[in-house]
């Protein structure tokens, strides 16, 4: 079985709206219902979990009406306090009707641009592995700074990498690593797939897709706008923000 586990519990600012990113509506469907969409109607995805605040739970449940939403859906889960605690809870929900050798496929609710190839080169990618995530090489030259103020040294930048989501994990051992990390230094983890490194996970690297960017400044809301109103046809000028987004 295959779980993708949506996370749509954050309430970041950056994006300069009203309310948060993903429930920010684009060309008449918040950002959230995209990805949604992509996942519920993949063949080869068999269950799908949302973690999102209670308050907006309603609002979202109106984006699962589609038969393919219903048939997979299995309820939400609580946020956390940080990510990786959001990504905890929707393991602990997810191991109520799933199995140890299930893979569980961890995705941003703020990433709606992903695509059914994506999903599936992320999946295959995972498979005589503990996991797989979708990278991209670094094009621009990487230093390192130990104060944030001056130059430190150039780093070999062949050898770095970008994360992107989705990323997928054997789920027994992926839920085992996160436990571990309790009750304090899960709040220290920054990427989905630190914990897996953390307990020698073997993650395997396959290639990302520029184009599944993460919604996080108003830039990224207006660039995903604009490729909308392109696809749809729409005069992007007219479809702006409006007060309230």
């Amino acid at each position: 079985m295959n779980i993708a586990l949506i996370l749509s519990g954050g309430t970041g600012t950056r994006a300069g709206t009203d309310i948060p990113k993903q429930y920010v509506d684009i060309c008449g469907k918040p950002v959230i219902s995209y990805c949604i969409e992509t996942l519920s109607t993949h063949s080869a995805i068999d269950a799908l979990l949302i973690a999102a605040a209670p308050d907006w739970q309603d609002f979202i449940d109106n984006w699962l009406k589609s038969p393919d939403c219903k048939k997979k859906f299995k309820g939400f889960s609580l946020p956390g306090e940080n990510r990786q605690l959001s990504i905890y809870r929707g393991l602990e929900a997810i191991r109520t009707f799933a199995g140890d050798n299930d893979y569980v496929l961890v995705h941003d609710a703020a990433r709606p641009l992903l695509s059914k190839v994506q999903i599936a080169a992320c999946l295959n990618g995972a498979r005589g592995h503990d996991g797989a995530m979708p990278v991209l090489p670094m094009k621009d030259t990487v230093y390192y700074s130990h104060d944030g103020k001056t130059v430190g040294k150039l780093l070999d930048r062949s050898s770095i990498y970008a994360g992107q989501a989705p990323e997928v994990f054997l789920l027994g051992r992926y839920y085992e690593a996160n436990r571990r990390l309790l009750p304090e230094q899960i709040f220290k983890i920054n990427g989905s797939t630190e914990p897996g490194i953390m307990s020698e996970m073997d993650i395997a690297m396959i290639p990302g897709d520029e184009g599944n960017f993460k919604i996080t400044t108003r830039a990224d809301l207006e660039n995903f706008r604009k490729i909308i109103s392109l696809e749809k046809g729409l005069d992007h000028e007219s479809m702006g923000f409006t007060s309230g987004q």
